[in-house]
């Protein structure tokens, strides 16, 4: 699975495989696995059948401008264990 394929296919794989590792906000998932559109390729997931759950949240980027309602993307559960919201 190459970052640089930008096929949804690759897309959604990649999202898959970030997740399972922790949450995720729109703003990581487009820098971390360059995926322009992530709320798309969740939706496109979510329609698959994956239970993808969405907290929004105020984030600060690399760059130190704040973002109101950022999208933070998880599974309810990780590992066994509950996701805490909001601590990304």
């Amino acid at each position: 699975m190459s970052i640089h394929q930008a096929d949804a296919a690759s897309q959604h794989a990649r999202i898959l495989a970030r997740l399972k590792q922790g949450a995720a906000t729109t703003i990581e998932l487009i820098q971390e696995e360059n995926i322009l559109r992530p709320g798309a390729r969740i939706c496109e997931l979510r329609e698959k059948g994956h239970d993808i759950r969405t907290h929004l949240q105020d984030v600060i980027d690399p760059w130190g401008r704040k973002h109101s309602r950022v999208a933070l993307y998880y599974f309810p559960t990780t590992n066994g264990n509950a996701v805490k919201v909001g601590a990304a």
